[in-house]
Protein backbone atom coordinates (compact mmCIF):
# COMPACT_ATOMS: atom_id res chain seq x y z
CA UNK A 1 0.00 0.00 0.00
CA UNK A 2 1.67 3.23 -1.16
CA UNK A 3 0.88 6.69 -2.45
CA UNK A 4 1.12 7.28 -6.18
CA UNK A 5 2.62 10.45 -7.71
CA UNK A 6 -0.95 11.61 -8.40
CA UNK A 7 -1.83 11.09 -4.72
CA UNK A 8 1.17 13.13 -3.59
CA UNK A 9 0.30 15.85 -6.08
CA UNK A 10 -3.26 15.95 -4.71
CA UNK A 11 -1.99 16.15 -1.12
CA UNK A 12 0.38 19.02 -1.93
CA UNK A 13 -2.39 20.90 -3.74
CA UNK A 14 -4.70 20.35 -0.77
CA UNK A 15 -2.11 21.70 1.68
CA UNK A 16 -1.54 24.70 -0.59
CA UNK A 17 -5.28 25.42 -0.74
CA UNK A 18 -5.72 25.06 3.02
CA UNK A 19 -2.74 27.33 3.73
CA UNK A 20 -3.89 30.10 1.37
CA UNK A 21 -7.48 29.97 2.65
CA UNK A 22 -6.38 29.99 6.30
CA UNK A 23 -4.13 33.04 5.87
CA UNK A 24 -6.77 35.01 3.95
CA UNK A 25 -9.52 34.08 6.40
CA UNK A 26 -7.37 35.05 9.37
CA UNK A 27 -7.05 38.55 7.92
CA UNK A 28 -10.71 38.84 6.95
CA UNK A 29 -12.38 37.07 9.87
CA UNK A 30 -10.48 38.70 12.74
CA UNK A 31 -12.09 42.17 12.39
CA UNK A 32 -15.46 40.55 11.66
CA UNK A 33 -15.24 38.37 14.78
CA UNK A 34 -14.19 41.37 16.86
CA UNK A 35 -17.18 43.35 15.60
CA UNK A 36 -19.56 40.47 16.33
CA UNK A 37 -18.12 40.11 19.83
CA UNK A 38 -18.48 43.79 20.70
CA UNK A 39 -21.35 45.21 18.68
CA UNK A 40 -24.85 45.89 19.97
CA UNK A 41 -26.20 46.46 16.46
CA UNK A 42 -29.52 44.89 15.52
CA UNK A 43 -27.83 43.56 12.41
CA UNK A 44 -25.61 41.26 14.46
CA UNK A 45 -28.11 38.39 14.23
CA UNK A 46 -28.31 38.64 10.45
CA UNK A 47 -24.54 38.73 10.04
CA UNK A 48 -24.11 35.81 12.46
CA UNK A 49 -26.69 33.78 10.53
CA UNK A 50 -24.95 34.47 7.21
CA UNK A 51 -21.57 33.48 8.67
CA UNK A 52 -23.02 30.23 10.06
CA UNK A 53 -24.87 29.22 6.85
CA UNK A 54 -22.08 26.89 5.64
CA UNK A 55 -22.54 24.85 8.82
CA UNK A 56 -26.10 23.83 7.91
CA UNK A 57 -26.28 24.00 4.12
CA UNK A 58 -25.23 20.92 2.11
CA UNK A 59 -21.88 21.58 0.41
CA UNK A 60 -23.42 20.75 -2.97
CA UNK A 61 -25.96 23.58 -2.50
CA UNK A 62 -23.20 26.08 -1.73
CA UNK A 63 -21.14 24.78 -4.63
CA UNK A 64 -24.10 25.10 -7.00
CA UNK A 65 -24.74 28.74 -6.11
CA UNK A 66 -21.04 29.52 -6.21
CA UNK A 67 -20.94 28.04 -9.69
CA UNK A 68 -23.91 30.17 -10.78
CA UNK A 69 -22.41 33.34 -9.31
CA UNK A 70 -18.97 32.75 -10.80
CA UNK A 71 -20.21 31.46 -14.16
CA UNK A 72 -20.32 33.55 -17.36
CA UNK A 73 -23.89 34.72 -16.66
CA UNK A 74 -23.41 35.26 -12.94
CA UNK A 75 -22.67 38.63 -11.31
CA UNK A 76 -19.09 37.72 -10.38
CA UNK A 77 -18.41 35.97 -13.66
CA UNK A 78 -19.82 38.86 -15.72
CA UNK A 79 -17.74 41.39 -13.80
CA UNK A 80 -14.55 39.37 -14.26
CA UNK A 81 -15.29 39.02 -17.98
CA UNK A 82 -15.72 42.80 -18.31
CA UNK A 83 -12.40 43.32 -16.53
CA UNK A 84 -10.72 40.83 -18.84
CA UNK A 85 -9.93 38.40 -16.03
CA UNK A 86 -10.09 34.63 -16.17
CA UNK A 87 -13.33 33.02 -15.02
CA UNK A 88 -13.07 31.44 -11.56
CA UNK A 89 -14.83 28.08 -12.07
CA UNK A 90 -12.43 25.16 -12.58
CA UNK A 91 -9.42 27.17 -11.42
CA UNK A 92 -7.38 27.18 -8.23
CA UNK A 93 -8.56 30.75 -7.59
CA UNK A 94 -12.14 29.55 -7.73
CA UNK A 95 -11.35 26.90 -5.12
CA UNK A 96 -9.86 29.57 -2.87
CA UNK A 97 -12.89 31.88 -3.10
CA UNK A 98 -15.38 29.08 -2.50
CA UNK A 99 -13.32 27.62 0.35
CA UNK A 100 -13.11 31.01 2.06
CA UNK A 101 -16.91 31.19 2.23
CA UNK A 102 -17.29 27.52 3.15
CA UNK A 103 -14.73 27.67 5.98
CA UNK A 104 -15.70 31.14 7.25
CA UNK A 105 -17.57 29.99 10.39
CA UNK A 106 -14.65 27.80 11.45
CA UNK A 107 -12.48 30.90 11.69
CA UNK A 108 -15.04 33.45 12.88
CA UNK A 109 -16.81 31.54 15.65
CA UNK A 110 -13.75 30.47 17.72
CA UNK A 111 -12.36 34.01 17.44
CA UNK A 112 -15.70 35.54 18.41
CA UNK A 113 -15.94 33.26 21.45
CA UNK A 114 -12.40 34.18 22.48
CA UNK A 115 -13.02 37.91 22.07
CA UNK A 116 -16.26 37.71 24.06
CA UNK A 117 -14.32 36.13 26.92
CA UNK A 118 -11.93 39.10 27.15
CA UNK A 119 -12.65 41.11 30.29
CA UNK A 120 -14.29 44.37 29.19
CA UNK A 121 -13.01 46.06 32.33
CA UNK A 122 -9.43 45.63 31.13
CA UNK A 123 -10.28 47.30 27.84
CA UNK A 124 -12.11 50.13 29.60
CA UNK A 125 -9.20 50.66 32.00
CA UNK A 126 -6.75 50.87 29.10
CA UNK A 127 -9.04 53.36 27.37
CA UNK A 128 -9.08 55.61 30.44
CA UNK A 129 -5.27 55.58 30.38
CA UNK A 130 -5.32 56.89 26.83
CA UNK A 131 -4.80 53.69 24.85
CA UNK A 132 -6.30 53.82 21.37
CA UNK A 133 -8.80 51.22 20.15
CA UNK A 134 -6.12 49.69 17.93
CA UNK A 135 -3.62 49.58 20.79
CA UNK A 136 -6.17 47.96 23.12
CA UNK A 137 -6.96 45.34 20.51
CA UNK A 138 -3.38 44.29 19.79
CA UNK A 139 -1.97 44.55 23.33
CA UNK A 140 -4.93 43.21 25.33
CA UNK A 141 -7.52 41.39 23.21
CA UNK A 142 -5.16 39.49 20.92
CA UNK A 143 -2.82 38.13 23.64
CA UNK A 144 -5.77 37.07 25.80
CA UNK A 145 -7.38 35.37 22.80
CA UNK A 146 -4.34 33.40 21.60
CA UNK A 147 -5.97 30.05 22.36
CA UNK A 148 -8.95 31.09 20.24
CA UNK A 149 -6.64 32.11 17.40
CA UNK A 150 -4.86 28.76 17.55
CA UNK A 151 -8.13 26.83 17.51
CA UNK A 152 -9.55 28.94 14.68
CA UNK A 153 -6.45 28.56 12.52
CA UNK A 154 -6.19 24.80 12.97
CA UNK A 155 -9.91 24.12 12.53
CA UNK A 156 -10.03 26.24 9.38
CA UNK A 157 -6.98 24.49 7.96
CA UNK A 158 -8.30 21.00 8.67
CA UNK A 159 -11.84 21.82 7.50
CA UNK A 160 -10.51 23.13 4.19
CA UNK A 161 -8.49 19.96 3.74
CA UNK A 162 -11.63 17.86 4.18
CA UNK A 163 -13.80 19.70 1.65
CA UNK A 164 -15.36 17.67 -1.15
CA UNK A 165 -18.75 18.83 -2.43
CA UNK A 166 -17.86 22.49 -2.81
CA UNK A 167 -14.47 21.91 -4.41
CA UNK A 168 -15.87 19.33 -6.82
CA UNK A 169 -18.67 21.66 -7.94
CA UNK A 170 -16.40 24.68 -8.38
CA UNK A 171 -13.09 23.12 -9.34
CA UNK A 172 -14.06 19.95 -11.11
CA UNK A 173 -11.33 17.35 -11.35
CA UNK A 174 -8.27 18.81 -13.08
CA UNK A 175 -4.97 17.14 -12.09
CA UNK A 176 -2.50 19.57 -10.58
CA UNK A 177 -5.03 22.42 -10.68
CA UNK A 178 -8.17 21.49 -8.76
CA UNK A 179 -7.88 17.78 -7.94
CA UNK A 180 -7.45 17.89 -4.18
CA UNK A 181 -7.08 14.87 -1.90
CA UNK A 182 -10.80 14.35 -1.27
CA UNK A 183 -11.50 14.30 -5.02
CA UNK A 184 -8.56 11.97 -5.58
CA UNK A 185 -10.02 9.51 -3.07
CA UNK A 186 -13.36 9.70 -4.87
CA UNK A 187 -11.61 8.93 -8.16
CA UNK A 188 -9.93 5.87 -6.66
CA UNK A 189 -13.24 4.55 -5.36
CA UNK A 190 -14.98 5.14 -8.69
CA UNK A 191 -12.20 3.19 -10.41
CA UNK A 192 -12.52 0.40 -7.79
CA UNK A 193 -8.95 1.12 -6.66
CA UNK A 194 -9.72 0.46 -3.02
CA UNK A 195 -6.15 -0.07 -1.88
CA UNK A 196 -5.09 3.32 -3.27
CA UNK A 197 -8.19 4.93 -1.76
CA UNK A 198 -7.39 3.31 1.58
CA UNK A 199 -3.77 4.52 1.51
CA UNK A 200 -4.72 8.13 0.82
CA UNK A 201 -7.66 8.04 3.25
CA UNK A 202 -5.41 6.66 5.98
CA UNK A 203 -2.99 9.54 5.52
CA UNK A 204 -5.82 12.07 5.79
CA UNK A 205 -7.30 10.27 8.80
CA UNK A 206 -4.03 10.20 10.73
CA UNK A 207 -3.29 13.82 9.87
CA UNK A 208 -6.72 15.01 11.02
CA UNK A 209 -6.50 13.00 14.25
CA UNK A 210 -3.05 14.36 15.09
CA UNK A 211 -4.20 17.94 14.49
CA UNK A 212 -7.29 17.53 16.68
CA UNK A 213 -5.22 15.81 19.37
CA UNK A 214 -2.88 18.78 19.27
CA UNK A 215 -5.80 21.18 19.81
CA UNK A 216 -7.29 19.27 22.74
CA UNK A 217 -3.89 18.74 24.33
CA UNK A 218 -3.06 22.44 24.25
CA UNK A 219 -6.43 23.67 25.56
CA UNK A 220 -5.83 22.69 29.23
CA UNK A 221 -2.38 24.30 29.08
CA UNK A 222 -3.83 27.57 27.82
CA UNK A 223 -6.58 27.54 30.44
CA UNK A 224 -4.17 26.89 33.28
CA UNK A 225 -1.88 29.68 32.05
CA UNK A 226 -4.69 32.18 32.58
Amino acid sequence: MHLSPADIQAILLTLKLASVVTVILLLLATPLAWWLARTTSKGKGVVSAVVALPLVLPPSVLGFYFLLAMGPQGPIGSLMHQLGWQALPFTFGGLVVASIIYSLPFMVQPLQNAFEAVDKNLLDAAATLGASAQHRFFTIAVPLSRAGFLTAIILTFVHTIGEFGVVLMIGGNIPGVTRVASVQIYDHVEALEYMQAHALSAVMLVFSFVVLLFIYTLRPAHKSSH
